[in-house]
């Protein structure tokens, strides 16, 4: 959406999903691809790539720019079958796997959204650095600006099923990576300083059966609220007193950034390029990661300490609002692509 409004005609491939709608909204043209697949190796990426084929030479598309380790592939093979410059965006850690190696259809520029996964294409994948441009995610500023009154935060408290009393959250895909159940374990002591705290998990993922069973286990069913991904993220952050989040393994941290532009005080694993946004004790708090006793005490220490999370939540918003807009990271991307473009 930034990109359009600096002037640009963009296009989007995917297999779909609830974000198509934003897409609509944006008046950004939607392509259908059948490209929902973990494997580069999946047969559909054929059909995939000679739709995108046909689609970038009808509309004299410039750049193909991809955004996941599937995409990568066939955005690679379009790019060689049309001539138009390849750039693609690392947004996190992969497994230095032999055939990424060697073949890594990183395209003409790469993208590293935190100083960490820069390193991590660099020393891990032989990258040159002159070949990868840091650019750090961006978000919708204005989405996040709205605030909400004690009225309509009750209510989405009545929605949710979150009853009176602190509210610690995470939104996250329920992954391993994602450290759920360090939180859940964390709760624990929490819960033994403050009964009526409660933990608000919002998203889905392969791991919910055994997020919710570990909860029954520890006797927490009364103390944690589980909500499906929603679109408006911003919706739940408003009822949230802390926002947690406790990755094992991080590229930056996207649903940090809409938390700090929502004022929320946030704790969170000193892993992968976390540090780019948390800066400790000024930003928010930092943990080692794997750790349920750190993470509560750090919770426990904004909870109790109103002064402290009054400017964790200020000075987060502050950072976030100068370092990390969507325009900001939209004209970086437009340089990127007048870069691969030059003869």
């Amino acid at each position: 959406a930034a990109l359009k409004k600096l002037g640009h005609e963009v296009f989007v491939a995917s297999s779909g999903g609830e974000l198509t709608k934003r897409l609509e909204d944006a008046r950004i043209i939607h392509i259908k691809v059948n490209i929902n697949t973990k494997s580069e190796l999946n047969p559909k990426l054929l059909f995939c790539i000679c739709k995108l084929r046909r689609f970038i030479k009808e509309k004299n598309v410039d750049v193909i720019h991809t955004h996941t380790r599937v995409s990568q592939v066939a955005g690679e093979a379009a790019s060689r079958l049309t001539g138009r410059p390849h750039v693609s965006t690392c947004h996190g850690f992969f497994r230095p796997r032999l055939g990424r190696r060697l073949c890594g259809c990183w395209g003409r520029k790469a993208v590293a959204i935190s100083d960490a996964v820069r390193e991590h294409l660099v020393n891990d994948f032989g990258l040159a650095k002159s070949k990868v441009s840091l650019i750090h995610n961006g978000i919708d500023l204005e989405a996040f600006a709205r605030t909400y009154s004690d009225r309509e935060k009750k209510q989405i408290r009545d929605e949710t099923g979150l009853r009176q009393g602190p509210v610690i959250g995470i939104i996250a895909r329920l992954s391993s990576v994602k450290g759920h159940r360090f939180l859940i374990k964390a709760m624990n002591f929490v819960t033994g300083k403050i009964k009526d705290a409660q933990l608000l998990i919002v998203g889905d993922g392969k791991e919910d059966a055994g997020l919710k069973r570990l909860t029954r286990e520890l006797g927490l069913e009364g103390s944690i609220v589980f909500l499906r991904s929603v679109p408006d993220t911003a919706r739940v952050l408003a009822v949230m007193d802390v926002f947690v989040l406790s990755s094992v393994n991080e590229g930056l941290g996207l649903s940090i950034l809409e938390a700090l532009c929502c004022a929320k005080p946030v704790v969170a694993s000193d892993v992968g390029g976390i540090y780019s946004v948390v800066k400790d004790n000024v930003t928010g708090l930092l943990v080692p990661p794997r750790d349920p006793k750190a993470l509560a005490e750090s919770i426990l220490r904004i909870l109790e300490d109103r002064e402290l999370a009054g400017r964790l939540g200020r000075d987060g918003q502050k950072f976030a609002r100068e370092h990390f807009s969507a325009e900001d990271m939209a004209r970086r991307v437009e340089a990127v692509y007048k870069e691969v473009m030059k003869p």
